[in-house]
């Protein structure tokens, strides 16, 4: 197929994985963190690790929207579930995210209308559909969702749709990657950098990175840009921000989305799974949109969330434990029955290291 099976030439892989050997210092270590949860998979499916010199080391980051969502927003969400007019509409992935007390697909077989959708236009459809009932999405992930749910919200205001919200729990990554950085358990060499997200918001917010010493490249999904990018952190003598990815991402991002995303929310501090509360590190909806903000309009109301203690996945979306460090980890935690939000994802690192581990 072109312009897929270019990136996974096993002639052209061989020699970039050459390169880095060279390239490499074997008198030291290497550490880089690869933030994108797309990034995780396709290191794991296509062995990528086991190519590559042993004392590179990669480190999974943050890079899974469903796996960083807190107890906190799944317990709202069952809490708007509850509701007898409500049809709450999520993508496929938060339906079985344990929260405190319960999950989405537990409400459901309970009778709850939780409907999956695989955008946010398709929930902006069912509320069309469904006038007598409160149709609810759940808004989730980073930059690179953000601008669809943003674009829901302006139909929906400009159509007069009154049965349509949004639970907003957006977040932003340049925040989360500072957050990290001053995490004195890890010792990041360099960061492999999203390219979904950079493909709308560009290199500028990352630029922090670099004045804290550490190197960074933007990097595609494919196996050969993966390595192209780690060789390319490897070569370079002063910390930058550099795109390896550049068939997609430009260093001014994309004007468009980040205008629907500014037009409709406004930055506010957010709680993330394992990193806690940081500052600015969120989005929710602006006044003007207040009749479209289902907290704003519902509150519902929780319980203090509970963690179940015997997970780790917080320590693993920081990236200062591995999923086999748990001790449920492929015993009472699995994809069939998945204790921790990590091992939920196809995107996160649990289930990388569960589906490939055989490989690991």
């Amino acid at each position: 197929m072109k312009y897929i099976d270019e990136f996974r030439n096993r002639r052209l892989i061989d020699k970039v994985a050459g390169r880095i050997r060279a390239k490499a210092d074997p008198r030291r270590g290497y550490n880089f963190m690869e933030v994108c949860g797309t990034h995780t998979m396709s290191i794991f499916r296509f062995g990528l690790r086991g190519i590559l010199p042993g004392n590179i080391n990669l480190i999974s980051g943050p890079g899974c929207p469903v796996c960083v969502t807190p107890n906190e927003f799944i317990d709202k969400a069952i809490a708007l579930a509850r509701r007898k007019d409500s049809i709450i509409a999520t993508f496929g992935d938060m339906f079985r995210v344990p929260g405190s007390h319960s999950s989405l697909d537990k409400e459901k077989a309970r009778g709850a209308a939780v409907k999956m959708v695989y955008s946010s236009m398709d929930a902006l459809e069912l509320a069309k559909k469904n006038p007598d009932k409160e149709v609810i999405f759940l808004g989730i992930g980073f930059e690179t969702t953000a601008p669809t749910v943003a674009q829901s919200i302006i139909a929906a205001k400009k159509e007069k749709l009154k049965n349509y919200s949004v639970l907003c729990g957006h977040k932003t990554m340049p925040e989360a990657l500072k957050a990290l950085t001053e995490e004195p358990k890890l010792n990041i060499d360099g960061f492999l950098l999203p390219g979904h997200v950079s493909a709308v918001i560009g290199t500028a917010p990352y630029r922090f990175l670099t004045k804290r010493g550490k190197r960074c490249v933007v990097a595609g999904i494919e196996p050969l840009d993966i390595l192209q990018a780690i060789l390319m952190l490897l070569e370079q003598k002063t910390p930058k921000i550099e795109i390896q990815y550049t068939r997609i991402i430009t260093k001014s991002g994309n004007r468009l989305a980040k205008n629907s995303i500014d037009k409709v929310f406004e930055a506010d501090d957010s709680s993330w799974r394992g990193i806690g509360c940081i500052k600015k590190s969120g989005l929710k909806i602006r006044k003007e949109f207040g009749a479209f903000d289902a907290e704003a309009r519902f509150k519902p109301k929780i319980a203090a969330p509970k963690e179940n203690k015997a997970c780790i996945c917080g320590e693993v979306i920081k990236g200062v434990k591995t999923p086999p460090e748990c001790k449920l980890f492929a015993k009472l935690c699995t994809p069939e029955h998945p204790v921790g939000a990590c091992m939920v994802s196809s995107e996160g690192a649990c289930a990388a290291y569960y589906k490939y581990r055989g490989r690991i």
